[in-house]
């Protein structure tokens, strides 16, 4: 087989375009049945009220960028929002929208608005931006090797478990993606050429990054990285001679300033747009503030961003859970299990044997199959891979694997230039060759075969390394159950004739929107009246967010290819604390870690179905703090 015969431009963007369809399809045929999941609860409605009122005041944690583009069908549309009611009103203030966004979201997105177009419709932006991130990586991989090289990376991307569950749902991880990798390739093409045009467009997509996602400051110390990396191994374009190498460097130091304060320029003027209407009135938590309403509007764009800055950073430290063990924060190793499990097992054996033919054929090979002018932008993978690999592990947030996701794209683009590398393998005359690329189209195949094979539960997916454990012994969070199956639950419970049936799920949504007979139930608590009843708990409630061991022992069975389980409860309820039982007070967990007395997602339910103890809620967190404060100082003293 020989990858020339084959390497007509228009045929093999054809290819493309097929399998971006194929993609296309199991996304937006999985994501058609599921409920809203955890964190869109809070992003679809703050979404809406950024266009609709033009007031960033909810979910300023995130920025604004996948937010809006989700919002805009729903606006089109005319979705409903009561701005009037007390979900909204209480949300003006720098903790109280970080309760009030679930609550405004939820009635948002099930209560305002029909549910299930209200999610969809939403989702479909989410979507094009999927597939807008698979054509860059066919198109980039296509210049970084051949047009070969680039459908092999798509069609390893688009049959990727990860990007198939995160890509059309409202969430910042592939939309960062997108923009870090158009990042990258502008950042290098500023570097090879600093023209005005080059310099626009990088400060345009770092803008665009900056405007996805807070970790985009990781970008930052890409850029340093890539710059130091030039100065230990040069590449064929810089200057040999010393003054004209420094003039080389200053240049595109300068252009680097300048691209920054262009996109530090297009954060400013969106947040500035979209923050038009919000009172100015929080900057009253800053003694002694101007009291110029100008000046307090110039300056309410870098006050949101630096509010969800903070919120960010406090919330960037959380428990964890990886192969049967909990943790109080993240772990090195969790994000390179996470990544061995969920993905497929033709992309980790076309990882090693790329890995292998490289160590083998290199010698044979004398000159770069890298082109000289993409030599910028193939340093650029390896360094951003590298620095995003490592923030990754030393990471304190480790809880899903879409937090894994530009390393992912990465480690796709370093593929691209395989198929060139085993043509040129051949023409030495090395035998392995032509099997390693029969080896290797096998491999893609294999790979989207199995993406269409696993529809529709790409989120529970794991490889047969987990050797048929259960998912919920092994990973957690949003590798599980994100609360989206609630349909299946719902056809689970038709189908067995149930009139009632108790839910533990992984989420601060009511389930009565997608299941009538629901009653939300914590395993921990069970009361004796449960007996004999059927439960339904999420995977991610078993053991990691909630500490239920002990309904193992009782007849089950998975719902949604293992993102939750239906129990038969006993006759007889076990006593709590007991060995066979549910736990005591002292060992139970809540979701995110969160100590008894302040469980967020029971404090959450509770304002949803009464949001009128939104404030009541508050006060009462207010006082605990300033109790705990006082009980601190008296303890110092």
């Amino acid at each position: 087989m020989s990858f020339d015969r084959f390497s007509q431009p228009k045929a093999l963007n054809g290819a493309a375009v097929v399998v971006l369809l194929l993609m296309a399809a199991l996304m937006g045929g999985a994501v058609r049945r599921q409920s809203i999941t955890l964190d869109e609860v809070a992003h679809i409605g703050a979404g809406v009220s950024y266009l609709q009122k033009l007031d960033m005041r909810l979910n300023t944690e995130h920025p604004p960028l996948g937010k809006v583009l989700a919002a805009i069908p729903l606006v089109v549309r005319g979705a409903k929002a009561d701005y009037s009611s007390v979900t909204w009103s209480f949300s003006n203030g720098f903790f109280n929208q970080f309760l009030g966004e679930w609550v405004f979201g939820h009635w948002f997105a099930t209560t305002w608005n029909d549910p299930y177009s209200t999610v969809f419709w939403a989702r479909m932006p989410m979507l094009l931006i999927t597939l807008l991130l698979g054509w860059t990586i066919y198109v980039y991989g296509s210049k970084l090797a051949n047009p070969w090289g680039g459908l092999l990376s798509l069609c390893f991307y688009a049959s990727t478990p990860t990007f198939l569950t995160f890509g059309p749902l409202v969430l910042t991880d592939v939309i960062f993606t997108l923009f870090a990798l158009l990042t990258l390739w502008t950042f290098a093409d500023m570097w090879r050429s600093p023209e005005p045009s080059t310099i626009v467009k990088f400060g345009l997509a770092l803008g665009g990054a900056l405007l996805s996602k807070f970790s985009a400051g990781i970008l930052f110390f890409c850029f340093v990285a890539f710059i130091l990396s030039l100065r230990f191994k040069k590449l064929p374009a810089m200057p040999m001679e010393k003054i004209e190498l420094r003039k080389w460097r200053r240049r595109r130091c300068w252009a680097l300033i300048k691209a920054t304060a262009l996109a530090a320029l297009v954060v400013y003027v969106v947040y500035f747009v979209l923050s038009w209407n919000q009172p100015i009135n929080t900057f009253s938590q800053i003694p002694g503030f101007p009291a110029s309403s100008a000046l307090r509007r110039l300056l309410m764009p870098p006050w949101i961003f630096l509010q969800g800055l903070v919120l960010f950073s406090v919330t960037a430290s959380r428990p964890t859970f990886i192969l049967g063990h909990a943790y109080q924060h993240g772990v090195w190793f969790y994000f390179p299990v996470v990544f061995v499990l969920k993905s497929t097992l033709a992309f980790l054996g076309l990882l090693l044997l790329a890995a292998g033919s490289a160590i083998v054929g290199k010698r044979r090979l004398k000159t770069s199959l890298i082109a000289q002018d993409m030599q910028m932008h193939w340093r650029a993978v390896w360094v951003f891979l590298f620095i995003f690999t490592a923030a990754c592990i030393l990471s304190r947030l480790t809880i899903s694997i879409r937090h894994f996701s530009v390393p992912l794209v990465l480690m796709l683009l370093l593929l691209a230039p395989f198929p060139a590398f085993l043509e040129s393998l051949q023409r030495e005359g090395l035998k392995l060759a032509k099997a390693g690329i029969w080896l290797t189209a096998s491999l893609a195949l294999i790979s989207i075969f199995t993406a269409v094979s696993t529809y529709p539960y790409y989120m529970p997916f794991l490889n047969s390394l987990s050797r048929e454990r259960p998912g919920y012994e092994l990973v957690n969070d949003s590798n599980l159950d994100w609360n989206q199956a609630l349909p299946d639950v719902k056809q689970w419970a038709q189908r067995r004739g149930l009139q009632h049936v108790l839910i533990d799920e992984y989420g601060f949504s009511d389930p009565t929107v997608y299941i009538p007979q629901a009653q939300v139930w914590n395993c921990q608590e069970p009361a004796a009246t449960d007996a004999n009843q059927w439960a339904v708990v999420s995977a991610g409630m078993i053991l990691d967010g909630h500490n239920c061991p002990w309904l193992l022992q009782y007849p089950h069975e998975a719902i949604a290819a293992g993102s939750m389980y239906a129990f038969q409860l006993p006759s007889t309820i076990p006593a709590i604390g007991s060995a066979a039982g549910p736990p005591s007070p002292e060992t139970r967990r809540n979701l995110g870690g969160a100590p008894n007395e302040a469980n967020f997602s029971a404090i959450v339910a509770t304002c949803i179905h009464d949001p009128q103890q939104l404030q009541p809620t508050m006060d009462r967190f207010q006082r605990m703090y300033q109790e705990q404060a006082k009980a601190r100082q008296r303890k110092a003293q």
